[in-house]
């Protein structure tokens, strides 16, 4: 019976088997001292020495399979994730226009996602100030206008003015290599017409700079007022002159930077933020609706 249990693909089975043995030799010995049961104790436990199943003695510790919870929790949280990005993406990109009502069936039906991540989204993204809640009413894509606009971007130059003089003073050789990398990648989507190439260079080189700062209460400070930043400057519709313009005053701040001149990246970097900002408040006033059609001599280019 034990060689047949040894060979039982059922480990608890197996061990269950093992200790009969075991078993049967305790009725005996309580038997034989029924009055004297510590002498009885002491002699099972000598025994038990000497009787252990065979997956103890192999010491291979029986492994707890991943439970559903667990497994479940961890799909959630990266469905929850990529709703966010994407969500985050067609908000700042202008797929979604400000003031749009986000219905939950359509929009989780165009994401390929259930309705519990798409929610947790926009929470998320209503504390990032992209997404407004309305009581009783579907979510909406929140709007911009010249103050919105100008009392961000102005926050915004107060931040980067600050890490740019933090950075020029921080900034590591590798840090000024990936700064140069950077404007050289710009200028490159630049000549190429790139537009989302371009932006997507541009926004690392901001983030690069706030980096090399090494403040990471300013670091968080900047991350939370960027998306909605971000927003602005991809709903305006404007002339594409101000994007040479943004590719010389990005030279000028690198200059700085390298020049370890922290008054002056300061001064330069907080002034390319408020160029930015008079830029997308001319650009909204002009175009009413972010759905209008641009004319002949606007382009949607990304202001940096």
């Amino acid at each position: 019976m034990l060689q047949r249990a040894r060979r039982c693909r059922n480990p608890d089975f197996s061990a269950c088997i093992q200790y009969l043995p075991y078993a049967c030799e305790s009725i005996v010995i309580w038997k034989l001292f029924p009055h004297d049961r510590p002498q009885a104790a002491a002699m099972l436990a000598l025994m038990s020495e000497f009787v252990t199943p065979s997956r103890a003695k192999r010491g291979r510790p029986r492994k707890e399979p991943a439970t559903a919870a667990g497994t479940a929790a961890l799909r959630r949280a990266g469905l929850h994730v990529r709703a966010v990005e994407r969500l985050r993406a067609m908000i700042v990109q202008g797929e979604l226009a400000p003031g749009t009502a986000l219905v939950e069936g359509d929009l989780a039906q165009a994401l390929g996602l259930s309705r519990t991540p798409l929610r947790e989204a926009v929470k998320l993204l209503a504390q990032e100030g992209l997404i407004e809640l309305r009581t009783n009413r579907s979510a909406c894509v929140r709007g911009l206008d010249a103050r919105d606009i100008l009392e961000l971007f102005e926050a915004l130059a107060g931040l980067e003015r600050l890490a740019a003089e933090l950075a020029a003073k921080r900034l590591t050789p590798a840090g000024l290599r990936r700064l140069e990398d950077l404007q050289a990648t710009i200028e490159r989507e630049h000549a190429a017409g790139r537009r989302e190439a371009y932006y997507a260079a541009n926004r690392a080189i901001h983030r690069a700079i706030v980096e090399a700062a090494e403040n990471r209460p300013l670091a968080q400070a900047h991350a939370a007022l960027l998306a909605r930043a971000e927003q602005a400057r991809f709903l305006a519709l404007r002339l594409a002159h101000r994007w040479e313009e943004a590719i010389a005053e990005h030279r000028e701040i690198l200059a700085a930077l390298a020049d370890r001149d922290a008054p002056r990246a300061g001064r330069l970097l907080a002034d390319h933020v408020a160029h930015t900002a008079q830029t997308v408040t001319r650009a909204l006033a002009a175009v009413p609706s972010p759905s209008a059609a641009p004319t002949e001599d606007a382009a949607l280019v990304p202001l940096l």
